[in-house]
């Protein structure tokens, strides 16, 4: 008889990411311009904030949707700098702007509900509407990299929800707030609820960020510390939206999470209220990153837009000269990572040294000189 565990089809049909395999068959000595990761260390008023809440013994369990103070931290926040105008009780904080999305793609999705999500887009978004029991969708991308407001539309009608990424990721796409507002719009009037990504929002280049929420309460707004504040290991995200959808979203997250660790929050509350001037110190770092790796592969012969936000490139190249980049000794992801759209192009992250970087560039000079 056989006795092997019964595994659900829903996990079966989710693949592992294509992102950090790469990494493994990577030389020793390899640049790694693959990972989405700051290489700044965390701002030390907010590793102080976690030492003493440690010393404070503020170790236990909080509130399922958070510490009060953080959540009202959280408000104050999207209030300031989003012109946004939510409760703490519509906000619930999670391990990460990754449970954030699964929580609430877990409580908007019935079985074979149509959730669409920009194609190429970050991987997360199939996998979460798969193992939410939807059927995903990806929206193709025009020209530029950027969501066409009227394919966006022709696609909608009947769908349930709608994942939007601006700044984007793998692109470094930054959408107009109009393209936004229509999306949002059209959205609400079909009856489609938006999820919209915003971890990226700090880090945008000449164009300014527009949130999802201001201009409809059909909007799940999902962000995190991971990516502003150098936080990735901290785990510690949130989403906001209407009241209805949070008051069912913790349902979620108290099964799976019972709450966010409790001294990363306290650090995030030192976060949203120490003010910005970190911030802007990592964004005009990657600024400079973005222009030397930016020149560097136009000279090298590569055609692209200049990416206006988050830190990556997605540079058209064939399967033969990504895989030759690779072989240089430079770790790069392929394009069909993020999606069905995106076979021939490979994403660059500058979240590294300006060294780094460099160094890249000579190494797949010698590629491309072949």
């Amino acid at each position: 008889m056989d006795t092997s565990p019964r595994i659900s089809q829903r996990v079966q049909d989710v693949e592992m990411s294509g992102i950090r395999k790469f990494f493994q068959e990577a030389r020793p000595d390899a640049i790694n311009l693959g990972i989405g990761q700051p290489d700044f260390p965390t701002p030390d008023h907010i590793k102080d904030a976690a030492i003493d809440a440690i010393h404070r013994n503020l170790t236990g369990y909080t509130f399922n949707t958070g510490v009060y103070e953080l959540r009202e931290a959280i408000c104050a926040k999207f209030e300031r700098e989003n012109a946004i105008a939510y409760t703490p009780e519509q906000v619930i904080v999670t391990a990460g702007a990754g449970e954030a999305l699964f929580i609430a793609m877990t409580t908007l999705v019935d079985e074979g509900d149509r959730v669409l999500f920009p194609d190429p887009g970050f991987v997360s978004y199939e996998a979460c509407a798969v193992l939410a029991g939807g059927r995903p969708e990806g929206v193709a991308l025009d020209e530029t990299l950027h969501l066409d407001v009227e394919a966006c539309k022709e696609q909608m009608d009947g769908a349930k929800v709608f994942i939007l990424n601006s700044p984007g990721n793998p692109t470094g796409t930054v959408e107009d707030a109009e393209t936004i507002r229509a999306i949002v719009e059209y959205a609400d009037d079909a009856g489609v609820t938006v999820i919209s990504d915003e971890v990226y929002e700090h880090f945008i280049y000449g164009k300014e960020h527009a949130s999802a929420a201001r201009y409809g309460e059909n909007v799940v707004t999902v962000n995190a510390t991971s990516k502003t504040y150098a936080m990735t290991g901290w785990r510690l995200g949130y989403m906001a939206g209407p009241a209805e959808v949070v008051s069912q979203a913790v349902k979620v997250h108290q099964y799976c999470q019972t709450c966010a660790t409790s001294i990363s929050q306290y650090a995030a509350l030192a976060a949203y209220t120490g003010g910005n001037n970190c911030v802007q110190v990592m964004k005009d770092e990657y600024a400079k990153r973005r222009e030397i790796l930016y020149d560097g592969l136009k000279r090298l012969g590569f055609d692209f837009p200049k990416p206006e936000g988050a830190f990556y490139m997605f540079v058209p190249m064939s399967r033969e000269m990504f895989r030759a980049i690779i072989d240089a000794g430079v770790v790069i992801i392929p394009g069909d990572a993020f999606g069905n759209n995106a076979d021939n192009y490979g994403r660059f992250s500058y979240a590294a040294s300006r060294e780094h970087i460099n160094e890249a560039l000579n190494r797949i000079s010698s590629v491309t000189r072949v």
